[in-house]
């Protein structure tokens, strides 16, 4: 970033600048220990306090008690679609409501519908996934064994404003908008979120799960598998991704000590989504905005331009000019600009500069 690169890249993410200086300081020796992070067993007292400081963090961020647990597992999004299912489907006679607002959502279902029934309470393909359903929209259950819903869709760029409501406890896939603004965690039985959005880098999933809902895991789940081993091994029932969690205790210090709060981190997310959605209003038919305004995500900014070719020059000027990453899913194509907490706005300044002279060397060559 010093050299004037920017990685918008959907994940791996971009990390705060202070959280990597320090890792990169204390990459070889750990100040006052002597051994590298990535040396550092994960049943030494120091890790211990990494993990113990980093839930507190949590705790003061995101504002929950101890009534939830904090799991730091590993498996990212994709075996937690696995996870819930098995803990809390498995052998229930209640169904499982999904609300599927793109991509993740789709992949999440796929995998509850090995372990019980599964009832779709809404599905966006009919709109191409561009936005989130209304609440009068969602066919649920009268009792769910719990609702599990998306709230940022990285591919399409649909975000949920608000939770939606549920019959039964609310199952979150928070992976790329975990700690970018404040939520009501006492509305969910459970949010886990891979951390290689906003929280960290590759390599450790964060859970947070009311305690109550450990009670409801099925006895002869393996163990690897099972919330409540893992909550009474304390996040330790195998070697856990010592540094990936380190790395996760300096972004919660960052958010707390620099940027001061989710609200204050959300006010920095909206601004700098604002200066590119403002690019995508005032060119309509040249950038072509994937989701609808009121659904719009804050983390990643997707759109289209009139033609292949116009696509394929614009990220390829971008990335000469040091803006990387830039290229949208294959299933949506297009370009998708991922704007995370740790985007500075000179970078996603950059690009709104960048957009705009685009489209004007585009007007001028007609």
């Amino acid at each position: 970033m010093a050299q004037g690169v920017y990685t918008f890249s959907p994940g791996p993410a971009v990390l705060p600048l202070p959280v990597l200086q320090q890792a990169q300081r204390e990459l070889v020796a750990l100040e006052g220990i002597g051994i590298s992070p990535l040396e550092m067993s994960h049943r030494s007292e120091w890790f211990a306090q990494v993990l113990e400081e980093t839930t507190a963090n949590l705790r003061r961020l995101l504002r929950f008690g101890e009534d939830y647990t904090v799991l730091y597992l590993q498996g990212g999004s994709r075996l937690q679609f696995s996870m819930v299912p098995m803990n809390l489907l498995r052998g229930s006679k209640l169904p499982a409501d999904y609300i599927l607002t793109g991509s993740w959502g789709n992949k999440a279902v796929v995998e509850a519908r090995r372990e019980g029934t599964v009832h779709v309470a809404y599905d966006g393909k009919e709109h191409n996934y561009r936005r989130v359903p209304q609440p009068d929209e969602l066919e649920l259950s009268p009792e769910a064994a719990y609702v599990h819903f998306t709230s940022n869709e990285t591919i399409q760029g649909v975000q949920f404003r608000e939770p939606p409501p549920g019959g039964g406890p609310l199952v979150c896939d928070a992976s790329s908008d975990f700690l970018s603004r404040p939520i009501e965690v006492d509305r969910f039985g459970l949010i886990y979120a891979c951390a290689q959005k906003n929280a960290g880098p590759a390599g450790v999933t964060v859970v947070i799960i009311r305690n109550e809902l450990l009670d409801r895991v099925p006895e002869g789940l393996h163990s690897m598998l099972d919330y409540r081993q893992h909550a009474q091994a304390g996040s330790l029932l195998n070697t856990a991704p010592v540094f990936a969690c380190w790395v996760v205790l300096l972004v919660t210090r960052w958010l707390l000590e620099e940027v001061g709060s989710l609200e204050a981190m959300e006010q920095r997310n909206r601004a700098k989504a604002q200066l590119l959605y403002e690019v995508l209003d005032q060119y309509p038919d040249f950038y072509i905005g994937h989701a609808d305004p009121e659904s719009r995500s804050l983390m990643n900014v997707t759109f289209r331009l009139p033609s292949e070719e116009q696509t394929r020059a614009f990220l390829a000027e971008a990335d000469a000019q040091g803006l990387k990453e830039l290229k949208g899913h294959r299933s949506v194509g297009g370009i998708r600009a991922s704007i995370y907490n740790a985007m500075p706005v000179e970078g996603v300044e950059k690009l709104r500069e960048f957009m705009l002279q685009f489209v004007k060397r585009a007007a001028v060559s007609r």
